[in-house]
């Protein structure tokens, strides 16, 4: 088996496991790993999957509907259709969480968009509408 592809997007890393093509789109699954002192400022929801995150090592905070929950090994979160959703590392370590997405209708491209979006910006702040537009194209909707 090949070492997963690593896409980074500033303190987060990604690397998909499971690609839905490769399940006939039942899932996708990938391991995410948050940098200590990470906001991930972008709030987002999808209609189309469910996404379900467990703890590998260290603490994310994910807020899910306005509602904080502190995700450490061994901890499952469900995050239904439609519910609005953000993370952040508050804490000193690095977070590494695995994600499952069903059916698995996000891929790696998506990711890959939103870090040459970010790279565009050269340090500065990316530009808003760009990343609702790649959002938008993978069945995420930013929210305010």
């Amino acid at each position: 088996m090949n070492k997963p592809e690593e896409i980074r997007i500033g303190g987060v890393a990604i690397r998909f496991l499971v690609e839905g093509h490769a399940s006939g789109g039942s899932v996708a699954m990938f391991e995410f790993d948050v940098a200590a002192g990470a906001k991930v400022p972008v709030a987002h929801s999808h209609d189309g999957y469910e996404e379900t995150i467990y703890g590998l090592a260290g603490v994310l905070t994910m807020t899910v509907e306005g509602r904080p929950s502190e995700i450490g090994p061994g901890d499952v979160l469900c995050i239904p259709r439609g519910a609005v959703h953000r993370f952040d590392n508050f804490h000193a370590a690095e977070a590494k969480m695995l994600a499952i997405v069903t059916p698995g209708i996000l891929g790696p491209d998506y990711f890959r968009e939103m870090a040459a979006v970010l790279s565009a910006a050269a340090g500065g702040s990316p530009d808003p509408a760009a990343i609702a537009s790649v959002m938008r194209r993978h069945g995420l909707t930013p929210r305010a």
